[in-house]
């Protein structure tokens, strides 16, 4: 017998034609027995749709599905429960129209499997109170309402707010009719990636808890570490888990950080580090949202939020860092207690994010015509060989190749950190290891990048002049920057100075450090 792959948990036919299950009902027996409303955020491919056909098939009874598993001998099989599963996954959603007919389709299929008949109607807030009252009426049981992907009509036309604002009216007319309703309902949740403020489900379901930050519930989507190593041993023989980890983990909403299982399985078919997640969607809208909020890209790696800043957001009044944690490109790496308020302090998950999103922002903040994945390659191989005057040579040349119409159309040489940010975009987009804001006894490294046993100390100064001032070497040996990493390794100093008026670099000095 087939089991159901139950919470995240199928590796079917990817892998050698083979099944991994990875249990994850103890935590949905917690999330069924402590409440009755739920909203759960994860970004895209984390496996939220597999949880909503969990749920589905756990409370319509199939206990066959769930033998062997956690939740079996605590859940009454005895009880059937009518389940409503509405889904906004498949396709783009364009307009109003399209939206609505979708609806009707979908709560005709409801309807249609649950043995009822419903109204002729064009009013799907009608038709969704019908088909609730009468599920009931007909199974004898309070009703389940699972809805995936709530927020995706909102979230396709992102980038068109009028759009996104039409959407999000047909969706606040559909889920208004979950309020008031407790006496009809047992179970309800809702998955997303954003959380939207002005749906008319946030402020009038009074009993929705929000668990997206439940640290109970951080590994409720996704796999942990242990779960990795322990359900997918058979395929993990010659795996670096080290690498693999730095590569794919660290996913976190204040609990235990998780796998995306996607990468988990193309990287297990492919064994291949490869940005498998990432590759599924370009964020293109993200990337102007950044560009145009001039944000200093080394920042992004330990960026201090209020709590409150990522509990939803509002079409055309976005703020990146929200997007940007919902949306999977940034997670939750620490707390901070300021007074009686909480920060979040926020990074790159793990390598996959930090290079691939890294390298899609150093092409937006650069002309087409300058095409800098072209010198990924060679800055890579000069860091490699330390060959450091070649390394100046290839940053030289990259900026000499951005026209200075490009300036001039988008007022880019008025972002402070713009060049910084572009020399460390290309550290990044090479693949070394990098550090920015590296701290040490005696003050911050600008920039650490480690590369194939060797380390170099950046510092990099933009200046208004025209003339270099030797001052960024100067400050790495007075500050002993070097003595953090006297480990043996060569070492080098690398003191980097950008005249803004000249848009270059004037001053380029280094040092290997004695050992």
């Amino acid at each position: 017998m087939k089991k159901l792959p139950i919470g995240i948990s199928t590796l079917s036919s990817i892998i050698d034609g083979g099944c991994v299950y990875v249990d994850k009902t103890a935590l949905i027996a917690q999330l069924v027995n402590d409440g009755r409303y739920y909203f759960l955020s994860r970004p895209r491919r984390f496996g939220k749709s597999l949880l909503v056909d969990t749920l589905k098939e756990l409370f319509e009874g199939n206990e066959a599905l769930f033998r062997g598993l956690h939740i079996h001998p605590h859940w009454d099989w005895t009880k059937q429960h009518p389940v409503i599963h509405i889904s906004f996954n498949d396709g783009v959603h364009t307009d109003r129209a399209q939206l609505e007919q979708r609806i009707t389709g979908q709560l005709q299929d409801n309807a249609a499997r649950l043995q009822i008949t419903l109204p002729e109607s064009n009013d799907n807030a009608l038709l969704f109170a019908r088909l609730l009252e009468r599920a009931v009426a007909h199974h004898g049981q309070p009703a389940v309402v699972l809805i995936d992907e709530y927020d995706k009509p909102m979230n396709d036309q992102i980038d068109h707010p009028e759009r996104a604002i039409e959407l999000r009216d047909g969706l606040k007319n559909l889920y208004s009719v979950l309020k008031g309703r407790d006496t009809l309902l047992r179970f309800v949740l809702l998955t997303g990636v954003s959380k939207f403020s002005q749906v008319s489900l946030f402020s009038g379901l009074n009993n929705l808890q929000d668990i997206t930050l439940r640290s109970t519930y951080s590994s409720l989507c996704g796999y942990t570490q242990v779960e990795l190593e322990q359900n997918f041993a058979d395929y993990l023989p010659g795996v670096n888990l080290e690498q693999m980890r730095r590569w794919y983990n660290g996913y976190n909403w204040l609990g235990e950080s998780v796998y995306n299982p996607f990468d988990v399985l193309l990287f297990l078919q492919e064994k291949r580090y490869r940005s498998h997640w990432f590759a599924t969607a370009t964020p293109t809208f993200l990337l102007k949202l950044l560009k145009a909020g001039q944000y200093y890209l080394p920042e992004l790696e330990h960026f201090e939020v209020h709590e409150a800043s990522l509990g939803s957001i509002d079409i055309g009044n976005m703020s990146a860092e929200a997007l940007l944690f919902q949306t999977g490109y940034l997670t939750i790496h620490d707390t901070l207690i300021r007074g009686e308020q909480l920060y979040l302090v926020l990074g790159y998950p793990n390598q996959e994010v930090k290079v691939a999103f890294t390298t899609h922002l150093l092409a937006e903040l650069t002309p087409r015509t300058v095409r800098p994945e072209r010198y990924s390659l060679r800055i890579y191989d000069a860091l490699a060989a330390a060959n450091l005057d070649a390394l100046h040579e290839l940053l030289k040349r990259f900026f000499a190749s951005i026209p200075h119409d490009w300036y001039r159309n988008n007022h880019i040489e008025q972002y402070e950190g713009y060049y910084a940010s572009l020399f460390y975009a290309h550290m990044v987009a090479c693949g070394a290891n990098t550090i920015p804001e590296d701290v040490t006894s005696t003050g911050q490294i600008d920039l650490t990048v480690i590369v194939e046993n060797k380390v170099f100390i950046v510092e990099f100064k933009a200046l208004d002049t025209e003339q270099a001032n030797s001052k960024a070497l100067a400050q790495i040996k007075s500050k002993h920057y070097a003595d953090k990493y006297c480990d043996g390794r060569e070492l080098y100093l690398v003191g980097i100075e950008f005249s803004k008026p000249l848009r270059n670099i004037v001053g380029f000095e280094w040092e290997l450090a004695p050992q």
